[in-house]
């Protein structure tokens, strides 16, 4: 087995510091000087560990004053229902406004992604099929909370108004709403939650632990004749968020 880089080694001494609360919350770690003396390194490898914990939530940096341990996030409430795609514009916005957080996104849209063997059998087209393919990164306050992949077949939206999910007059209000402006009525979705650990690139963009729980999400929105019109891995990190679901009973 091929060792592990220096930098990561000493990342993980630092939070066995952490976990056994020899550092708390708030204090402030010696400076790279120490860090780099106490355990035999160069100072370029204790910057790199320590740039890689602030990445992960589990350091922050203070401008003069040097690194700290960073507080813990409340965990924010995410609740999965029907109420959220009936109230117009964005649902993410929406969870966040009720509780007085601001929500916003970054995306990265690729117009003609050819769909996975996997992808193409949730959206019932041939692999290979091209797709509009939209990563998100979903910030709380500008910080990261949740971050999904999110895969439209082309055959359904090229040439109309909606084709990307983030440009135009329709971005960024969600599936539903802009799948009605082409005369699709989404009519349901189906959602497939199963934990694992967060992948090495998965827990950088959400500042998590290497390795972190967090939840999948496998889901599809159908139209109202059965066709899926869009599919998206959700990915929703379990020390960050609280993940409910509400479920509507007819009477």
């Amino acid at each position: 087995m091929r060792e592990q880089p220096p930098y990561l080694r000493l990342a993980d001494a630092l939070q066995q510091r952490i976990a056994s609360q020899e550092w708390s919350p708030g204090d402030r770690l010696p400076s790279r000087a120490q860090l780099a003396q106490e355990f035999g390194v160069g100072d370029n490898v204790v910057r790199r560990a320590q740039e890689l914990l602030i990445a992960q939530g589990v350091l922050e940096g203070r401008a003069g004053s040097g690194t700290y341990v960073a507080s813990p996030r409340k965990r924010v409430r995410l609740v999965r229902s029907r109420a959220r795609e009936e109230r117009g514009g964005s649902p993410f916005q929406s969870d966040m406004a009720g509780l007085g957080k601001r929500g916003t996104w970054e995306s990265w849209t690729e117009a003609k992604a050819p769909a996975s063997a996997e992808i193409a059998a949730r959206l019932g087209i041939a692999e290979g099929g091209p797709c509009v393919r939209t990563t998100y990164e979903f910030l709380a306050d500008n910080k990261p909370v949740q971050m999904s992949t999110s895969w439209e077949p082309r055959s359904i939206t090229a040439g109309t108004i909606i084709v990307l999910p983030e440009g135009g007059p329709y971005a960024g209000i969600g599936v539903v709403k802009r799948m009605a402006e082409i005369g699709i009525t989404v009519s349901h979705a189906v959602e497939e939650p199963e934990p694992r650990h967060a992948t090495d690139e998965e827990a950088s963009l959400l500042g998590v632990q290497r390795g972190a729980l967090v939840t999948h999400i496998r889901r599809t929105y159908f139209s109202d004749d059965g066709r899926p019109v869009e599919t998206a891995d959700i990915i929703i990190p379990a020390s960050l968020c609280e993940l409910v679901y509400e479920v509507p009973i007819n009477p």
